[in-house]
């Protein structure tokens, strides 16, 4: 029996829930708030309050509970959620011209480097072949959220603990240390882990970081004094192409850039893993399912680069 089935099974003594009020309720499950609903819905906020009330009726209790980050579902407002998602198919359905291609706003979050560098081109290339697809990437280094409230899925760095959600490792990449050119030049090339210690670190602000995977650092070289730190990876780069100190930067991200180079490869490395949080009613989406598999693809062929390797598959300097 599919979830829309047993939704209305389990509440035939009820009256029948609305169509357009499972689709609001969508709605407001994947951005967590009335008011950026309505405005997807091109509705006011008085009918979307209104729509889940009457939803609420229908099914005899409450659907939302509020949260810190918002809106979240409840129990019953999952399976109406999946529900409106079979809803939602159906009408796109009805409405396809385009063979079957995919349709609807699907929203991530990940951290700021695989945002950029993975996902971006991935999903270029699906919404080529999809052009009504919609995606939505918010960048931010976290750990995985117990609500999702706002998202279909996230990726994140080391293997989260989650309630009602599915967790994947996607891959690996890996952290090394990486100094400018011209930096090494003037402050001169570290030929040890006791000289490296004297120069200063470029990384994560240490009081804001949030993953404990991303705390490398404070293992590895514990000894060493922040010189810059921010909690975007990009200013990470460029602070150590301009000569602010020695960089831990994915090499995914640093090895694109000529002027760096590579300190004690041998002897500094952190490898990190990806994962991917999903609750399993999201992947039960078409639009959901095919950027996830898009997202697994383009992980996979960017592995070598990921992992810090050179043409010839071996790690270098």
């Amino acid at each position: 029996m599919t979830t829309s089935a047993r939704l209305l099974c389990d509440t035939a003594d009820m009256p029948t829930p609305n169509a357009q009020d499972l689709l609001v309720l969508r709605a407001v499950a994947q951005t967590g708030r009335f008011t950026t609903a309505a405005e997807t819905l091109g509705l006011n906020h008085t009918t979307v309050s209104r729509r889940i009330t009457a939803l609420e009726k229908a099914l005899g209790g409450h659907v939302l509970s509020r949260s810190a980050g918002g809106w979240e579902l409840t129990d019953l407002g999952r399976r109406a959620a999946d529900a409106a998602a079979s809803v939602a198919a159906a009408v796109a359905h009805l409405r396809d011209d385009d063979g079957g291609a995919l349709a609807g706003v699907v929203r991530m979050s990940a951290t700021d480097g695989f945002s950029a560098f993975i996902a971006a081109p991935a999903f270029a290339r699906l919404r080529n072949e999809n052009p009504r697809l919609s995606i939505e990437i918010v960048a931010a280094t976290r750990r995985a959220s117990q609500t999702r409230t706002g998202l279909d899925f996230e990726v994140v760095v080391g293997e989260p603990q989650v309630h009602r959600a599915e967790a994947t490792r996607l891959g690996a990449y890996v952290l090394r240390l990486y100094a400018s050119r011209d930096y090494l030049t003037s402050a001169g090339t570290p030929s040890d882990l006791a000289e490296v210690v004297t120069h200063p670190l470029v990384y994560f602000i240490d009081s804001m970081l949030q993953v404990d995977s991303l705390d490398a650092p404070r293992r590895l070289l514990p000894a060493m004094r922040d010189a810059l730190s921010s909690t975007n990876v990009f200013v990470h780069v460029e602070a150590t192409r301009a000569g602010a100190g020695l960089g831990l930067l994915p090499c995914f991200m640093a090895d694109r850039h000529a002027d760096l180079v590579r300190i004690l490869p041998d002897l500094v490395a952190e490898k990190l893993d990806y994962w991917l949080v999903v609750r399993p009613d999201s992947l039960r989406q078409p639009a959901v399912a095919a950027v996830v598999q898009a997202l697994r693809e383009g992980t996979l062929a960017l592995e070598s680069e990921l992992l810090g390797r050179d043409r010839a598959g071996r790690t270098g300097p």
